[in-house]
């Protein structure tokens, strides 16, 4: 839990822009309104330590760099719904409980890859693998290579969350609004982990691994009230206290670090039930 704390100032300065932020004299009547987007993120992680654990062996890895593993722009696969997964997406569908606040239901598919050949130091014990690995190490350096370890959430590193997110106009003309986004959530991490570890079998399974918590703010231009593109930042802590490593569910990893997303995505809003007459200011 090292990052908690970076992360709990993050989530103390997105509340005081909650709370604090001035709203124009009229708004724009959003109560009731759904939306749905879709779009894509770039990625980034903080250094962190892995612990493994298994009947031979308990050791850390610390200082661990790990970065996402975006795809070249094209029509395919951004654009192929078979193909998805293989983007780093973004998915949420919301809805407007008052004019200015939104609770909404998101899919982050972030990718996680641990850097091959990198040198990072490692602490435990490596026993019963009749390998050059085996041995006590204390503070040791090492290599993470292909022959040592593969670690990735490449398909991927999965945040599942509910978010409350507050959007006010900034400002308008004819028919587009621009809008700020500020707000807050968390949810569950279930990656599908792409994990070989010495000379075990790899594993490659969706399993729940963790939790994270994060904060977000967004820049939306709205067209006729209907159609939308948004910019996001957003910034997380993830906690993966039990990481699926090999077909034994004696082994796991767990570590935890903070994250950042810059997102694009666009989409659409229509409304459920019938609109109620927009109250002006005095």
């Amino acid at each position: 839990m090292k990052h908690a704390w970076v992360f709990a100032l993050l989530l103390l300065f997105s509340y005081n822009s909650l709370a604090q932020t001035q709203l124009p004299a009229a708004q724009k009547e959003r109560k009731g309104l759904m939306y749905v987007y879709w779009g894509w993120n770039r990625d980034a992680f903080s250094h962190s330590a892995i612990r493994f654990q298994g009947p031979d062996y308990d050791f850390t890895l610390r200082d661990v760099v790990a970065v996402d593993k975006p795809i070249k722009f094209g029509l395919s696969p951004y654009f192929n719904p078979g193909k998805a997964s293989i983007a780093q997406y973004n998915f949420r569908v919301g809805y407007f409980i008052n004019d200015h606040y939104n609770i909404s239901f998101g899919v982050d598919h972030m990718k996680y890859v641990v850097k091959q050949g990198q040198v990072a130091k490692i602490s435990g014990y490596i026993d019963g693998t009749e390998t050059y690995y085996d041995g006590i190490y204390s503070d040791d350096d090492i290599i993470i290579d292909s022959t040592f370890l593969k670690f990735e959430h490449t398909d991927g590193l999965n945040y599942i969350n509910l978010d409350l997110r507050r959007q006010h106009e900034i400002s308008a003309f004819k028919n587009v609004s621009i809008n700020l986004i500020e707000g807050i959530g968390g949810g569950v991490i279930i990656p599908k982990s792409n994990v070989t570890l010495i000379n075990n079998e790899r594993y490659d399974e969706f399993h729940f691994a963790g939790f994270g918590l994060n904060g977000i703010f967004g820049l939306n231009v709205t067209f006729f009230e209907i159609f939308f593109i948004q910019s996001e930042l957003i910034g997380g802590y993830a906690n993966l206290p039990s990481v699926r490593t090999t077909m034994s569910t004696a082994d796991k990893a767990s570590h935890d670090f903070l994250f950042g997303q810059v997102n694009f995505v666009f989409g659409g809003s229509f409304r459920i039930g019938k609109a109620s007459e927009v109250n002006e200011a005095p």
